[in-house]
């Protein structure tokens, strides 16, 4: 805890993070009861800087939160026309019909949107029923009562010198205090990843598990734009060196959005992730649809798979945690946008009650119970099965044993394998140097394909170089006595944004820690197989400036 002296203010509700989770259950609070004091905290310098996902809506979340959305002028316009499945090899690609895939894979009736659009505009909403949102605030800290509960959070801390001291224009920020903390960070937050130890949440539960997924907007020719045509692909280039894919989405304005996930789980330390997606882009397939456009955004973003079994407990003594802070997305689905919202309303709900009765401070035991029985967990047991069955088995016995996983789930209520384990955490999975060959991967043209730096611009990420780096080392020796020799230093690799490089100084190898660069991914934080990075938040503001992801 901080000796600092810092003022507090006091609300019902302190929501931290403003994605769908976090907008939604301060929306649903204002509903419930106008009176109530609900501030909402975004580190991003606005809503939905930060935000970065594929993404395919499916409306049921925002039908539930705000049914007449369409007619408040939500950013939602382009509905789902075509669906496309392919399994791609390196010059070809075979489509895989829709006929046999189970009915929760299809996405009639769901909308391609930008995210980062969608909350800006639930910001709106929420700020019209009085609900107070400050973007660029930062919460470094959580405060804690004297019980052990969490009372609070501290927002605001400016000012701070690389070395960690107080400079000359030093801000402390504030103390937000609440009746109910609501952690709403996204994947692998801070402040989330602190409850999660503290009250040992995890206990019992099947390990998170995590992709790392980049996009790219692109403007292309008009000619080759097909509104509303949505595509996902497997297969090549990972092949058997890691599980993921792709996603092609055609939305309005001539844009499309291309994307690619790989799953955390990787062996081959020697796997680079971000080169997998520049090398995808070069298919036959997907060159012939962006030659002659041009990439106008780049943005990365963990993304929690590890589906029903890996939840951990959502609640302890005056905090719930929301949306992916838990892990809530659809893996098969590619989708976790519903659930994300549908738990901000559930977590709303259950805090109202319990205001409404006289208690603060104690376990949203009804939220929980909501998620695991109510439409979230049954979205998500259904298909609870098919990353485990990938992980263990492989792309081919995913799509058939987890598509007879997925139909049997859905039309018996059954599976004949039960609820899998996922094993090893993704760091875990990492495997030695020593057991694999490098991977020569072609060097990007400038023109379909890029190299990282370049596209990092494309993030419009910017952080203020004289902070500490928020990207911080257990131990400042791991890199280059393990993990150098030993992995062959992964972070200058899974990173998807550059962050970490190896380099020659006075005849020796130095890890480099280029913090101005990061988008907030969280990749280190999770692959680092010595598990010696830990990410936290920088100052207020600082950060992607994501403008349509």
């Amino acid at each position: 805890m901080s000796d600092v002296q810092r003022e507090s203010m006091e609300y019902d509700v302190v929501i931290v993070g403003g994605g769908p989770a976090g907008l939604s259950a301060a929306i649903r609070l204002k509903q419930l009861d106008p009176d109530l004091e609900v501030v909402l905290l975004e580190k991003g310098s606005e809503v939905g800087a930060h935000i970065l996902s594929g993404a395919v809506l499916d409306p049921c979340g925002l039908d539930a939160l705000i049914p007449d959305w369409k007619e408040k002028g939500a950013p939602i316009n382009v509905e789902v026309k075509e669906d496309n499945f392919y399994f791609l090899g390196e010059a070809g690609k075979i489509r895989i019909p829709n006929a046999p895939m189970p009915k929760l894979m299809n996405n009639h009736g769901n909308y391609i949107v930008s995210m980062a659009n969608v909350c800006r505009w639930m910001a709106e909403q929420a700020e019209e029923l009085g609900v107070e949102i400050f973007p660029g605030m930062a919460c470094s800290e959580l405060v804690y009562g004297e019980n052990g509960e969490v009372r609070g959070v501290v927002a605001g801390e400016f000012g701070k010198e690389a070395d960690g001291s107080q400079g000359p224009a030093y801000e402390p920020g504030m103390e937000l205090l609440g009746k109910y903390v609501f952690i709403s960070e996204g994947v692998r937050g801070s402040l989330a990843k602190e409850i999660i130890a503290k009250y040992d949440l995890q206990e019992g539960k099947e390990p998170q598990k995590f992709g790392v997924g980049m996009k790219e907007i692109w403007e292309i020719d008009p000619a080759k734009h097909k509104e509303g045509t949505v595509t996902h692909t497997m297969g090549w280039p990972l092949g058997s060196n890691a599980g993921g894919g792709s996603f092609i989405y055609h939305l309005d304005n001539n844009q499309v959005y291309v994307g690619f996930v790989v799953h955390l789980n990787y062996k081959n330390p020697h796997l680079f992730p971000y080169m997998e997606f520049q090398r995808f882009k070069h298919h036959p397939m997907v060159e012939e649809l962006l030659k002659g456009g041009k990439r106008v955004a780049y943005g990365a973003r963990a993304i929690s798979e590890g589906g029903y079994q890996s939840m951990p407990k959502m609640v302890a003594p005056g905090a719930a945690l929301l949306g992916c802070s838990v892990g809530m997305v659809n893996v098969p689905r590619i989708k976790g946008n519903h659930n994300a919202m549908l738990s901000g309303k559930a977590a709303a709900e259950a805090a109202y009650d319990a205001i409404k009765a006289g208690r603060s401070s104690d376990e949203l035991t009804a939220y929980e119970t909501e998620v695991r029985e109510g439409a979230i967990g049954d979205d998500l047991k259904k298909v609870r099965n098919v990353k485990p069955i990938w992980s263990k088995w492989g792309l081919t016995a995913s799509l058939a044993l987890g598509g007879m996983d997925m139909w049997t789930n859905e039309l018996l209520g059954f599976s004949f394998f039960g609820t899998l384990g996922h094993g090893k955490n993704d760091a875990e999975s990492t495997e030695s140097v020593f057991k694999h060959k490098p991977i020569d991967y072609p060097k990007p043209d400038g023109v379909i394909s890029f190299d990282r730096l370049t596209n990092v611009s494309f993030s419009f990420t910017n952080h203020e170089e004289s902070q500490p780096a928020h990207l911080r080392l257990a131990d400042d020796m791991v890199p280059t006595l393990v993990n150098i020799p030993q992995y062959a230093e992964p972070a200058q690799r899974y990173c998807p944004a550059g962050v970490y490089e190896v380099v020659e100084k006075d005849g020796h190898q130095e890890f480099v820690v280029n913090f101005q660069n990061c988008v907030h991914c969280k990749t280190c934080d999770i692959k680092d197989p010595s598990q010696n990075i830990t990410w936290t938040v920088p100052q207020g503001g600082d950060g992607p400036n994501y403008p349509n992801m």
